[in-house]
């Protein structure tokens, strides 16, 4: 598949920035996640390779690009491949 698309939610789960899926969607709907600068409030929003998040992550916010989808949740080396941190 040359264009990856996920949902938010599934996206933030499977790259481990949430422990369940339902605290990456809450997340969401909430409105804490921003994809590309500009607020979130549905976990059903697709993410794709190339767009830029911005994400509470405990005290802090990070800002990172998604570099792939993923088709599973899998070991923390594995999820640490699914991004990169955007340096200021």
């Amino acid at each position: 598949m040359s264009e990856e698309r996920l949902r938010l939610d599934k996206w933030l789960w499977c790259a481990r920035f949430y422990r369940t899926r339902e605290l990456a969607a809450a997340a969401c709907t909430k409105g804490h996640i921003r994809i590309n600068g500009f607020r979130v409030e549905k976990a059903g929003r697709e993410v794709r390779p190339g767009d830029v998040l911005t994400l509470p992550v405990n005290r802090d916010v990070v800002v990172i690009r998604v570099l792939a989808g993923a088709a599973r949740r899998g070991p923390a080396p594995e999820a640490q491949t699914l991004y990169e941190p955007v340096e200021d």
